[in-house]
Parts: structure tokens; C-alpha cells; sequence
């Protein structure tokens, strides 16, 4: 595993079965600005620190399955690292090709620990 990559510990906070919370990783392990790799049922997923708000996105950029959790940030969107396809953040779309949009996932943190709807 790399740095990088966190496994999730499963921690449903939530009565509904099919969504539940999981714990991804801790405030500090991702870095203001940028994003890290985490797992949820072996779905891998991206988590962007911006200014203090964390936002979970699809790892795999639709265009050509790049890690997205490796792309740069800019506002509220990230940026695939090999061609530069955009993708908000809070929408999943896609400004550069309307066609593609990433699945986005609700995010909170208690105590420390940043925690993924899915």
C-alpha cells in the first residue's frame, strides 16, 4: 500500500443500510490543497482537502482511467494529471467534455476523522 492510499474502516453512522458512513482517513493524513487515494469496498475514491472542506469523488478520471486523486486542484475543481479534464468537485461534471461527469459522495468529519456516504 502506498502512503498515499488508506483502506477504509467501516463505521456506519447511519440507519439506512445502503449508505452508510465510512471512515477514510484522518483530517491531518490529507494534505490542505490536495488529495489522497482511499478505498471503500474495493472502490477506490479520491478525497480532496480544499481550504479546510473535504469533497469524495471516483478515483478513475472516465475519459482515459487516470487517478484523479493525483490531479491538481484549482477552486472547487481537479484536474485529471494526464490530459487535463476537469471535474468539479461538488457536481462530478465535467467542463471540458459535457459527456463525462464522477460520481461525487457526501463527506463529513467528527473528531478528527473524515468519514464518506456511500
Amino acid at each position: 500500500m502506498s502512503p498515499n492510499q488508506l483502506t477504509n474502516q467501516e463505521n456506519p453512522m447511519s440507519s439506512d443500510q445502503e449508505k452508510s458512513f465510512h471512515r477514510v482517513a484522518a483530517v491531518k493524513d490529507v494534505p490542505l490543497g490536495g488529495g489522497i487515494q482511499v478505498t471503500i469496498d474495493d472502490d477506490d475514491l479520491a478525497l480532496f482537502n480544499v481550504g479546510g472542506e473535504f469533497f469524495a469523488i471516483d478515483d478513475l478520471c472516465p475519459h482515459r482511467g487516470a487517478p484523479l486523486s493525483q490531479g491538481f486542484l484549482e477552486q472547487d475543481k481537479v484536474f485529471c494529471p494526464l490530459h487535463c479534464f476537469d471535474f468539479n468537485l461538488k457536481t462530478g461534471e465535467c467542463q471540458v467534455a459535457s459527456h463525462l461527469s464522477i460520481a461525487t459522495y457526501p463527506t463529513k468529519v467528527e473528531n478528527g476523522d473524515v468519514f464518506i456516504q456511500r
